[in-house]
């Protein structure tokens, strides 16, 4: 499992999940790419889950023909402490999302 850590979300996100294989979208030099051309890129790479905080992605995207799976951190921000208390609730999505699955992990 190969994970891409979206723009939107804060970069030291990753250290959260550092026992996974997670890359971000600046390490892979892919800063400003669209929505669709990153889940093509990602399909290219072997990317198989986006984690990011744009809540609108699954309305802008045909995630299911995308091979990608999708787990959206819903917070009152996107800013890293807001983020960091759904990491527990994100690992376990993690072991049972699959292709095509759009997650959605905290909100109220």
């Amino acid at each position: 499992m190969r994970i891409l850590l979206d723009e939107c979300a804060p970069r030291p996100l990753k250290r959260e999940l550092a026992d996974y294989k997670i890359y971000t979208v600046v390490e892979m030099g892919w800063s400003g790419k669209k929505n669709g051309d990153l889940l093509r890129l990602m399909n290219q790479a072997g990317f198989t889950i986006l984690l990011t905080t744009d809540q609108n992605l699954r309305y802008q995207q045909n995630l299911q023909q995308s091979g990608v799976a999708v787990v959206v951190l819903m917070a009152s921000s996107n800013r890293l402490p807001d983020l960091v208390p759904l990491i527990p609730a994100v690992r376990n999505v993690l072991n049972t999302i699959a292709p095509g699955d759009v997650i959605e992990v905290g909100g109220s």
